[in-house]
């Protein structure tokens, strides 16, 4: 995934793009980087490895370094960025957030017609922003280029451009399948993927950008460079997930969305007569505990926190790169709340199931630490296949997906023609799912979301939203 942040303002603007890049920290952990605009000095770029360190540790002299007016940072969970340019359309900073499947083919297609060049990173990859910057400069404005670059890309990419006269171009992806925000300042503007971000630096809401929309930027004001689509796919994941708790997407905050989502779940377990006896309802830290706490609220039953992550020196799910090794840390963050594990009946919401492998190990915690029954609950639908436009499931194939790899084990290939019915707990293939994985992982009951439910929890219109993991529509 990945977010950006940035601000063109009247006076100097370093620390507020410090400041809101930091907030988009939970979406990424391999880079961050600043780029900055000053009259005298010019475009100036910074990017580190934040893979072992949090973003900023990283950037904390740059304020003896740098200094502007107008400025992007970006938190990436791909390629160094931003990239400073040097074009026919002038110099510019710029970052993207999404993902570009058909990068080769793009590629192949510049190389063969321009004579140009990439910056070859290790292994020849090539940075996928500086491809965008590519496309883009093979127009004659910065508006026909980011159309152009959106219409070949097979994927997506929101793009956020530094100018080098201080003005910032800010376009949402096609589909508008990831946010962008505006905030008024009283020096200028801040645009953003969390609201939340220029909020607490004292900017108000002033513009969310539709699909494909784009507007350039500068502290006088807003232009509309080119409209809204009608088209509109916004990932339903980022509520049950990805998103902060105090962001708000199409206007809908992400902490009231889980609080309903888990009401909802409630309800349906009630209808059926599910998990009854259950002493305690938690959610999986950190994501889960907002559903979990509307389940609680819903279900009658006391919220508590039988595990709590320690967070001081483990504050990131996935820094390493190997993942027996995340899987151990994920193990040593995990310390128990005795009191509240022995002898207790308990009801766990996690946001998503998606391979299952650390909360197999959480399980196996929980009853080895006394537990008399876990219960399991996830906040979304089965995922039945790996998104193909944020990449945020983290799976290189779609059999890695626990959902995927029981039905092969229940009936072979010839499940995938019954996905649906596996997704619905209803069906007996859907009971057959649940049972299999209650058996992996030994949960005592195992419920999903539905698909409408979590609809209904978000409260925005279908097909505005996309459901590609669980139901494989595009």
């Amino acid at each position: 995934m990945g977010g950006f942040f940035g601000i063109t303002s009247k006076e100097n603007c370093l620390s507020d793009v410090f400041f809101g890049t930091d907030y988009h920290s939970h979406l990424g952990t391999r880079r961050g980087g600043i780029a900055v605009y000053d009259k005298e000095i010019g475009l100036q770029r910074e990017i580190h490895n934040i893979t072992n360190s949090p973003f900023r540790t990283k950037f904390d002299k740059i304020f003896e370094e740098m200094q502007g007016t107008s400025a992007i940072g970006c938190i990436s969970d791909t390629d160094p960025q931003p990239l400073l340019i040097s074009s026919n359309l002038g110099n510019y900073a710029i970052c993207i957030i999404g993902i570009i499947n058909n990068s080769q083919e793009l590629i192949q297609q510049f190389l063969s017609f321009s004579g140009g060049h990439f910056n070859a990173m290790t292994g020849s990859k090539i940075n996928q922003t500086e491809l965008v910057a590519a496309l883009i400069n093979q127009k004659s404005d910065f508006t026909e280029g980011i159309r152009f670059a959106q219409k070949s890309i097979e994927g997506t990419a929101s793009i956020l451009l530094l100018r080098d006269d201080g003005s910032i171009i800010a376009a949402r992806d096609r589909l508008g399948r990831l946010p962008v925000l505006i905030g008024k300042g009283e020096n200028g503007y801040a645009v953003t993927f969390e609201s939340f971000a220029y909020q607490k630096l004292g900017y108000v809401d002033e513009k969310e950008l539709g699909p494909g929309e784009i507007v350039e930027i500068t502290p006088d004001g807003i232009k509309q460079l080119s409209p809204p689509g009608k088209k509109k796919r916004i990932c339903a994941f980022l509520w049950s997930y990805y998103g902060y708790p105090t962001a708000t997407y199409e206007g809908v905050n992400v902490e009231m969305m889980r609080n309903r989502n888990g009401a909802i779940m409630a309800e349906h377990d009630k209808e059926l007569g599910n998990a009854e006896g259950i002493d305690f309802v938690g959610g999986v830290p950190d994501s889960g505990t907002a559903h979990a706490i509307g389940y609680s609220n819903n279900a009658h039953v006391p919220y508590a926190r039988a595990f709590i992550k320690y967070t001081p020196t483990w504050s990131r799910s996935f820094m390493p790169t190997m993942q027996s090794e995340r899987n151990r840390i994920a193990k040593m963050k995990q310390v128990p709340v005795l009191d509240l594990i022995r002898d207790k009946n308990l009801l766990f919401v996690d946001d998503s199931i998606v391979r299952g492998t650390q909360l197999k190990e959480t399980v196996e915690f929980l009853y080895g630490n006394g537990a008399k029954s876990v219960h399991m609950r996830s906040a979304c639908p089965p995922i039945m296949y790996g998104c193909k436009y944020l990449n945020f499931s983290r799976s290189t194939s779609d059999m890695e997906l626990i959902a995927r790899r029981v039905i092969v084990e229940l009936e072979g290939e010839e499940g995938f023609n019954h996905i649906e019915e596996y997704s619905d707990g209803n069906t007996e293939r859907g009971k057959a799912l649940r049972k299999a994985i209650c058996d992996k992982f030994n949960f005592s009951s195992l419920e999903f979301q539905s698909l409408e439910g979590i609809i209904k929890a978000i409260g925005i219109d279908e097909d505005d939203l996309c459901t590609y993991c669980w139901n494989g529509k595009e």
